[in-house]
């Protein structure tokens, strides 16, 4: 398995002011728009996700990990005995994820992009 990208999620109260205040700042432009979560990208790659609620997960995860294969990932999160938050998923937005709890309490979405959106 390997992972190719990271990116830090932020929850955040009104997610249209966190992108134009990031965008501002950080001149970071809106990548990824779904309406609870945008991501935002210098011309880099480097990436900042805001989100209000999580679509379909209980709880906002705390930093996004993409794989190229979350099967494994998931495998092997069974196998450290980690909690599993959110179980592995094939999302409406072409993304197959699920969520761990690590030791120390912070929430992790694992996820691959399994169809073109």
């Amino acid at each position: 398995m390997r992972v190719d990208r990271i990116v830090p999620n932020l929850t955040v109260t009104n997610l249209s002011q966190a992108v134009e205040e990031h965008a501002a700042v950080l001149g970071l432009i809106p990548v990824m728009d779904h309406g609870w979560i945008v991501t935002l990208a210098d011309h880099g790659g480097h990436q900042l996700s805001v989100m209000t609620r999580d679509a379909t997960g209980p709880t906002n995860p705390d930093v996004s990990v993409f794989v190229d294969d979350v099967h494994d990932a998931f495998a092997r999160t069974c196998s450290a005995h980690l909690e599993i938050v959110h179980p592995l998923t094939e999302e409406p937005w072409g993304v197959t994820r699920f969520f761990y709890r690590a030791t120390d309490g912070r929430v992790i979405n694992v996820g691959m992009h399994t169809q073109s959106h």
